[in-house]
């Protein structure tokens, strides 16, 4: 009797599993070395434009109030400490013996104050410096700052499989005013967007080491893959974005997106490589993993930020547990007693922070609505002074506007509609990534139209914003791996609006630098750079 082989072990054809690999993984630019000096030389010059002028203005300023003294006092204490009411005044003349009270109620986690802190410990120990310095307690921001742009290099040329739309992606984030300014000033969001901005990464290179490895599988005969080995680069993404949490909590919309984007792309990787039972595979292989890769590794990582108020004893709300212990729990050994007050404590911390800001609906003539951030309606003026100076002039302005660069903003727009388009004709997985990172950043805000809300919330979504504008540009020139058949006229064309918006970009942040970086000049030259009332008063009467 004969019998016929099952259907399953038939070879595919050799073209089609040459297909199946240039579908999964493109090849990156070679040589490497050129992408990595592309990425570090922008990284530089980025922090280069940050630290020029870090110390102006010479005192606290914005929420450096509570930043900047919350950073010191977790280096001091190891948490939160309350401060004298003349505590901004004594750190302007480099006095930083400025502690009262107890322990302070904050609402944002600890990470980013210990990053400031720990960027104030790394200045100190420079030739020259004093005991308390503005640069200092913003030497942190400006270097993640700089991190951030090459982190996004990093990412575009992975993406794009193009050294020139990589390096555009970082100069163009380098010269936004809203990162510039943020990079500039003791304030958590800056940490926030690093974090989340290299949890994206980690997944964008995870999801070419798995293609990678299924494209192997294809090639040794189109063998279905079960488990596709340890995935180091998703739990790198977990730890990444549990610190992005660490530092506020608004990054918790990017776990939960960027935890169905990963599944969502291992689930059309398997489709595409012809598995029999794709989704039961993907369901036990994948999905299941990654949630205890991202959200697990996330939770714990997240608990981690807070140990400096678990190894102490004198942190908000540290003994409410031991204080208000329930009957079931006065009669375990003490060792068991103590981290489940600690944990019951940090609960009871945590549901107040909560309702801090669930309830938070303050006026400020700066406040703004997620609709407006696009646009840059509504910027904050993070610092104005018009006393006489050095301007050469009678009437003179010192200021920061945290706003970000128009040119690139008002173009993201436009770029974000042609991802959409994008993504709905071709279901490319770039403008999928993007859309995804835009939605996540700015979406869920519109649930809390009471809430008190600043343009800077904006900032995580910025990079996806850039990484649209130069997938834009790289659909206009046909450059990298984003549809490249056009004809020499048309490559020209899409080169020519490449440069355009580069040298855009570049005179826009050049013409608004003075009112980013606290320069003072003219009263003239000041008002010239107020294009619209609402730059100058916000939401205020500007009566």
């Amino acid at each position: 009797m004969t019998t016929t082989a099952p259907e399953a072990t038939v070879d595919p054809d050799p073209s089609w599993r040459a297909s199946v690999r240039s579908r999964l993984v493109p090849p990156m630019p070679q040589p490497a070395w050129i992408g990595w000096v592309g990425a570090v030389a922008l990284a530089l010059f980025a922090g280069a434009l940050r630290l020029i002028g870090l110390g102006r203005p010479g005192g606290i300023y914005f929420d450096e109030t509570y930043y900047a003294k919350n950073a010191l006092s977790m280096w001091v204490y190891g948490y939160e400490h309350e401060t004298l009411e003349n505590a901004d005044a004594m750190l302007a003349r480099g006095n930083g013996d400025i502690w009262s009270g107890g322990a302070d109620f904050v609402v944002h986690p600890p990470l980013a104050k210990w990053l400031i802190a720990a960027g104030d410990q790394l200045w100190r120990l420079l030739p020259g410096t004093t005991g308390v310095d503005p640069e200092g307690w913003r030497l942190a921001s400006a270097l993640f700052g700089a991190l951030s742009v090459l982190l996004l290099v990093r990412i575009a040329q992975r993406m794009t499989r193009s050294w020139l739309l990589g390096c555009a992606a970082g100069l163009l984030l380098a010269l936004d005013g809203l990162h510039f300014t943020l990079s500039r000033i003791a304030m958590v969001d800056i940490f926030l967007t690093t974090f989340i901005l290299a949890g994206f990464g980690c997944l964008v290179v995870d999801r070419d080491r798995t293609r990678e490895r299924l494209a192997r599988g294809a090639e040794r005969g189109g063998a279905a893959a079960n488990w596709l080995g340890m995935r180091w680069w998703r739990i790198g993404a977990g730890v990444c974005l549990g610190l992005a949490v660490g530092c506020k909590w608004s990054a918790l919309f990017y776990l939960a997106a960027f935890g169905l984007l990963t599944v969502a792309w291992d689930y059309g990787a398997r489709r595409s490589t012809a598995h029999d039972r794709t989704a039961l595979r993907w369901f036990g292989f994948d999905a299941v993993p990654a949630f205890f890769q991202m959200v697990g590794v996330a939770a714990v990582t997240y608990v981690a930020t807070w140990s400096g108020w678990f190894a102490t004893s004198g942190g908000y709300a540290r003994d409410w547990g031991a204080a208000n212990m329930p009957g079931w729990l006065q009669g375990v050994p003490g060792f068991v007693q103590a981290p489940v007050n600690a944990v019951r404590s940090l609960f009871h911390y945590h549901q107040q922070m909560y309702s801090f800001h669930s309830g938070l609906s303050k006026p400020h003539d700066y406040a703004s609505q997620p609709w407006e951030w696009p646009i840059m309606r509504t910027p904050v003026a993070f610092y104005y002074d018009d006393q006489p100076s050095t301007c050469g002039a009678s009437d003179c302005s010192t200021t920061i506007l945290s706003i970000g660069t128009p040119a690139v903003w008002w173009l993201g727009i436009a770029a974000v509609l042609v991802m959409l388009g994008w993504w709905l004709t071709y279901r490319d997985w770039r403008a999928g990534a993007v859309l995804l990172g835009v939605a996540a950043g700015w979406l869920p805000w519109f649930a809390y139209p009471d809430r008190t809300m600043f343009v800077f919330y904006a900032l995580p979504m910025l990079p996806f914003v850039v990484l649209a504008i130069v997938l834009a540009l790289g659909l206009a020139m046909g450059a990298g791996e984003t549809r490249p058949e056009y004809s020499p006229w048309a490559r020209v064309a899409g080169g020519v609006a490449f440069g355009v918006v580069l040298l855009l970009v570049i005179a826009n942040f050049a013409y608004l630098y003075p009112v980013l970086s606290a320069e003072t000049i003219t009263y003239q030259s000041w008002s010239e750079r107020m294009w619209f009332q609402t730059w100058i008063y916000g939401n205020g009467d500007a009566s």
